[in-house]
């Protein structure tokens, strides 16, 4: 529990000996809070993409072999490169919005570096989801175009045998449908998890402010 919310459960308590909170008191403790909430936004993000970064790492060598096949190398690379461009914008933004936190003078300034600042988480979360399944949507539909040779390479490339085209596409589209839809509820509830509860503590603050600025 934080300071400032520890202070109100003593004093709802009844415990009246407590000093009585000044504005400044008040607006500092806010900052605090709100500055460190930032930070943590700052370092997840950065968590976030170590963590795609490694994972990456870990990818069979016939997966890799299979996208270099059909053609999708260069495409995925250039998708990567975009989005390692658009992560690191983001982190930037997250870092600046950081230090203008720590170091507001005012209450209003505070408020309106928090707008700023969930605002800027929300464009991440939606452009990562809407990146996400932009990119399996893609890949499927190029799969679903060239069934061909996916069927031809998956032959080659993990050894599919007894069984026909049309039988081992339908099952490869299942499961890539599945799996998608899969990936992309795990990134909402992640982000709806953290991101949410870092936000929602975040709003808090901000209706704390709007009391004392009244």
């Amino acid at each position: 529990m934080d300071e400032l919310e520890l202070l109100k459960k003593k004093w709802q308590s009844g415990e009246h000996e407590l000093p009585k909170l000044t504005y400044d008191d008040i607006y500092k403790m806010l900052l605090k809070k709100s500055s460190s909430i930032v930070k943590w936004i700052f370092f997840i993000s950065i968590a976030e993409i170590i963590f795609w970064t490694v994972l990456a790492l870990f990818v069979p060598e016939s997966s890799r072999k299979f996208t270099d096949d059909i053609g999708l190398h260069n495409v995925l690379i250039g998708v990567n490169i975009v989005n390692y461009a658009v992560f690191a914008i983001f982190i930037v933004l997250f870092y600046r919005n950081y230090r203008r936190i720590s170091i507001t003078d005012t209450v209003r300034e505070l408020m309106h570096n928090i707008i700023v600042t969930r605002k800027t988480v929300k464009y991440f979360v939606i452009y990562n989801i809407v990146a996400s399944a932009l990119l399996i949507i893609g890949i499927n539909v190029y799969y679903y175009l060239n069934q061909d040779i996916v069927f031809q390479y998956m032959i080659a490339d993990f050894g599919v045998t007894n069984i026909s085209q049309e039988k081992f596409m339908n099952m490869f589209f299942f499961i890539q449908i599945a799996f998608g839809v899969g990936m992309i509820l795990l990134i909402m509830l992640f982000y709806r998890v953290v991101y949410g509860i870092l936000l929602k503590r975040l709003s808090n603050n901000y209706k704390e402010l709007e009391k004392i600025e009244m």
